[in-house]
């Protein structure tokens, strides 16, 4: 499978981490947070926590305290099919496809739910055929990327597809929850909306940068599934974020590059570009202790993070976009993803 074109789109208002502080402070929400819990929030928000800003589905800041389920799920509905095709658009034009092009279409998400599901919704958007092959993906959390684009990968090689549309979209603006567990604080803090796509095929384009899916393996550990998850609490989503993740997400990532590198017979010292889902600054500290690696190696999703906050699904298209805009060298790329479930994804790519 080759990746010819990717696209990534975020809502247009941008708010710093102090922004988001000052507006918080005054908010009908945050009155009711005990001590601990609004110290709880000024910390992550005001000292470095590897963000400095985030996009998010919103009108004006405040917006973000009205919480309630149906201010929510308008939030998901209005903005998730709008993020996804603009995402979808950039990849098409970057692939120099059209629409009628594109014979399945694959849609991950974890912060709302619609029925029809997005794929409806992005299809009509973009005058995708009325025959197109659409799935829609829910339930994966963060690392929905990777079973996502294993799926086109198993649509291509059995020759059912030419062409297939993988996107990636989390409105985490309509998943926003406050109470005091510091879980919940922290993913406040940490989340920002976006989309990413990649339009994918069993051959290349002829492009100069040529994507080269290689292997992928997964590894998905039920006993750690409450470490990681959604819940429903009075209609609303409300993220659990144990302080167990950072090192689960190192565990299982080095399980899973270690044991698709020897299948594939290739080194660890072999990978030169390294796409890592980013949970936060201390999953990054942790994958990079655990794996041995540099502030270079990581460099790519720490930019991402910085600029976008936790994107969920769609980071690791924002991390590959950015290190081929940013002409990494090519060879063997990694690409990991890793969230709910509790649940890790890797992939090998051959980038020339």
């Amino acid at each position: 499978m080759f990746i010819l074109g990717l696209g990534t789109a975020v809502p247009p208002n941008r708010y710093t981490q102090a922004q988001c502080w000052e507006a918080l402070q005054g908010s009908g929400q945050f009155a009711r947070l005990d001590r601990r819990a609004r110290a709880t929030l000024q910390r992550v928000l005001l000292r470095d926590n590897g963000i400095r800003t985030r996009s998010l589905a919103l009108d004006a800041l405040d917006d973000a305290f009205t919480l309630d389920p149906d201010t929510l799920h308008r939030r998901f509905a209005r903005h998730a099919p709008l993020l996804a095709s603009q995402a979808a658009t950039g990849a098409l034009r970057q692939a120099g496809l059209q629409p009628r092009d594109i014979d399945a279409v694959i849609i991950s998400t974890c912060t709302g739910y619609l029925c029809p599901g997005l794929t409806s919704y992005v299809a009509e958007r973009l005058g995708l055929r009325a025959d197109v092959l659409a799935l829609d993906l829910v339930g994966q959390g963060c690392g929905a990327a990777l079973p996502n684009l294993r799926t086109a990968d198993a649509l291509l090689s059995a020759r059912r597809c030419e062409k297939v549309l993988s996107v990636c979209v989390e409105v985490c603006s309509a998943a926003f929850y406050l109470d005091n567990d510091p879980g919940v604080l922290i993913s406040a803090c940490l989340f920002g909306d976006g989309a990413g796509a990649a339009v994918l095929a069993a051959a290349p384009d002829g492009e100069e940068r040529r994507v080269k899916w290689k292997a992928a393996r997964s590894l998905n550990n039920p006993a750690e599934r409450d470490a990681l998850r959604f819940e429903q609490t009075g209609g609303m989503l409300r993220n659990i974020l144990t302080p167990q993740v950072p090192e689960l997400a190192a565990q299982h990532a080095e399980t899973v590059l270690d044991e698709l590198l020897e299948s594939a017979g290739i080194a660890r010292r072999e990978i030169g570009t390294w796409i890592w889902h980013a949970g936060g600054r201390k999953v990054l500290e942790a994958l990079q202790e655990k794996l041995g690696l540099t502030a270079t190696d990581l460099r790519w999703s720490r930019e991402v993070l910085g600029e976008f906050g936790n994107l969920s699904s769609p980071f690791v298209y924002f991390v590959l976009q950015a290190a081929l805009r940013g002409n990494a060298p090519g060879g063997w790329w990694w690409m990991s993803s890793f969230g709910a479930g509790f649940s890790c994804h890797g992939a090998l790519l051959e980038v020339a």
